[in-house]
């Protein structure tokens, strides 16, 4: 598994430094601004003002936007699920399926690796790249932030980012289970972003629609504590992502244990008929 694990990671280092500085230098210029946003209040009120109501309110409380965590919530926090959800799902839904459709996962099977070792190998490498990746971000948040107004502590910073990893990890695991239920890698990943993006409008559309409350109670993203964080974790929310998305790669676990690898193609639904007997005549 070990090796399974270094060889994952290293060939993820692109992914790391692609999403993770394209992310940060997003995040050095938003808290870069954030002095000037703050200096110019009454300005942005009057502009925000201009706004309809539902329209604000599809973005959280933007009567919050010129506190720090406000701030990082309307202009970072708030879109970023979807945005690291389509990564989850790029990623984690090709761990195992695009190795088995391009015939190398055969060819790794047929080498001393359990099921388990690969499987766990993969998933783990995946894990600890998004971590990485959530690293770099998060320091340049800090780093910026020194030569700011924000006023947010390292730790503090730090808690919404878990949020976030939580939520990330999540519609990963999911995009991991539906590629080992599912005949093909394209199909996990079209249906988990459907997933990722309904979570998101529904979730968005509950601040404005009270009707759509009790639906996005089912949202994983009714969990997700955004840039608020910084003014404490909830953990009973964060304990529930974290342990959906384990369940979710059990799940993933059981099933690619269970079936025949797909070699060099994708699969079929495996969905067997009984053979109808002739009567004699």
């Amino acid at each position: 598994m070990s090796t399974i694990f270094r060889h994952t990671l290293a060939k993820s280092r692109g992914q790391i430094l692609g999403w993770g500085l394209s992310l940060a230098l997003l995040g050095v210029y938003l808290v870069s601004f954030y002095d000037t946003f703050a200096a110019q209040e009454e300005q942005m009120q009057q502009l925000l003002n201009s706004f309809p109501e539902e329209m604000m309110a599809f973005f959280g409380d933007v009567g919050t936007i010129f506190t720090p965590e406000g701030y990082l919530t309307v202009e970072f926090f708030s879109y970023m699920p979807l945005v690291l959800g389509i990564y989850a799902v790029l990623i984690a839904s090709g761990l195992i399926a695009s190795e088995e459709e391009s015939g190398v996962l055969d060819l790794v099977m047929g080498h001393p690796v359990s099921r388990s070792g690969y499987f766990f190998g993969r998933f783990l490498a995946f894990t600890a790249s998004t971590v990485q990746m959530f690293a770099i971000v998060w320091l340049s948040f800090v780093i910026a932030g020194t030569g700011s107004t924000l006023d947010i502590a390292p730790l503090e910073m730090a808690q919404p980012f878990l949020s976030l990893l939580a939520v990330t990890l999540l519609f990963g695991s999911i995009a991991l289970a539906l590629s080992q239920i599912l005949p093909s890698r394209r199909l996990a990943a079209m249906v988990t972003g459907l997933v990722v993006v309904a979570s998101y409008f529904v979730t968005s559309l509950a601040n404005i629609d009270e009707n759509l409350e009790t639906i996005a109670r089912f949202s994983p993203l009714n969990y997700y504590q955004s840039g608020e964080a910084i003014n404490g974790l909830d953990w009973s929310s964060l304990g529930g992502l974290l342990g959906f998305a384990a369940l979710f790669t059990l799940l993933a676990w059981w099933r690619f244990q269970r079936r025949d690898l797909r070699v060099g193609g994708e699969g079929g639904w495996n969905l067997r008929m009984r053979p109808r007997i002739a009567k004699e005549a």
